[in-house]
């Protein structure tokens, strides 16, 4: 499995020592506030299982995130294919971090090794990213990392009930010159 390296984080597989503090940042309310209810711990169990599964099959997917530094787990990050019941299609950038992990420009850094992961080692011709309308912290990171929203793109997410979660808005950036990121450690020769 490949790991990216940037300056302060790694991007790596995940390990069962990830399980305890993977299911407390899915328990809190604040980090679930854009997703829906907090998640059970055989529910946070099992969407690591799912992620594990993906990454083994398709050699990208859900990265564990760890801080270099300290080699504190973080969060997640990384490329998903998007679900058949959405409107649009492709390949989706996107980021959980622990509470703790807010405001220290963690994501725009690791969403910045993943985009450049998709299109140098990968070659997507195009990288998209969705969230609720008041996600507007995550909006922030997919303007930094350089997406793009069209507000025509706006979609119902069809997998919400309805209430406030259920409005999204989806972002798009293309392959071209990107800004200077580090490139996959251990990972497959880019190009």
């Amino acid at each position: 499995m490949t790991e990216l390296r940037t300056e302060r984080l790694l991007l790596r597989r995940w390990r069962e020592s990830d399980l305890e503090p993977w299911a407390a940042m899915n328990a809190d309310p604040d980090v679930r506030e854009h997703l829906g209810d907090p998640l059970t711990r055989p529910q946070s169990d099992a969407v690591m299982a799912r992620m594990r599964a993906d990454f083994a099959e398709r050699d990208f997917g859900w990265w564990a995130l760890e801080v270099r530094a300290t080699g504190a787990f973080i969060g997640r990050v990384g490329l998903d294919v998007v679900g058949d019941d959405m409107p649009f299609a492709g390949v989706d950038i996107g980021w959980r971090l622990t509470r703790s992990a807010w405001g220290h420009g963690y994501a725009t850094e690791a969403a910045r090794a993943c985009l450049t992961f998709g299109f140098d080692v990968l070659g997507l011709p195009e990288v998209l990213a969705s969230t609720t309308v008041g996600n507007v912290r995550s909006q922030s990171v997919m303007r930094r990392i350089g997406m793009t929203r069209n507000p025509a793109d706006d979609f119902e997410d069809p997998s919400v009930p309805e209430g406030p979660l259920r409005r999204c808005v989806l972002y798009r950036t293309s392959a071209g010159p990107r800004p200077v990121s580090p490139r996959p450690a251990g990972g497959r020769p880019a190009g």
